[in-house]
């Protein structure tokens, strides 16, 4: 049976299976650590019964007013854990810790324009397209990202989700 539990520090040098996807971010250690001394409450770790990682969620509150929010920072499932339901257990933890510690009014993330299976993914949890940010992933082609959202309980008429009609350049985003 999988556990899911707060991620630990030690677990940093456990989890390298489940970042050897290509779509999946690795960061610096000083970059995890700071988001698990800012909000460790967003940061969950599932966990198989012989204690090998099987994935991870890790995210933030920001914004102001009505713009308050949740946001999964990288979510992932090692390749061999797909598909059993991991990434939605792992969202709803987040989105949980948005709705009642945080008293967000949505949930939002980034996901590359390409990565169709992810997309998809997200739609049936609930999540839309709210906005296309142009070039938001650098590198040698640069690449589109969605900015995907899914309205909580605080808002109630879900403007949150209401799709903005033209793209935005990562300049234009409210908070990096």
């Amino acid at each position: 049976m999988t556990t899911f539990r707060p991620f630990q520090c030690s677990d940093l040098f456990k989890f390298s299976n489940i970042n050897l996807d290509p779509l999946t971010e690795t960061y610096n250690i000083s970059f995890y650590l700071s988001y698990l001394a800012k909000w460790p409450d967003y940061f969950s770790m599932a966990v198989a019964p012989s204690g090998t990682p099987m994935g991870y969620i890790m995210g933030k509150a920001e914004g102001e007013n009505e713009l308050w929010h949740g946001h999964v920072t990288a979510v992932t499932v090692a390749l061999e854990y797909r598909r059993l339901g991991l990434a939605k257990n792992l969202m709803r933890i987040l989105e949980e810790v948005s709705e009642k510690i945080y008293d967000a009014y949505f949930v939002d993330l980034f996901v590359r324009k390409s990565n169709l299976l992810a997309i998809g993914m997200y739609e049936k949890f609930g999540y839309v397209a709210y906005r296309r940010v142009l070039d938001y992933y650098s590198g040698e082609n640069g690449e589109d990202a969605y900015d995907m959202r899914k309205a909580l309980k605080r808002d109630k008429h879900k403007k949150s989700m209401i799709p903005l009609k033209r793209p935005i350049r990562p300049e234009e985003l409210e908070w990096h």
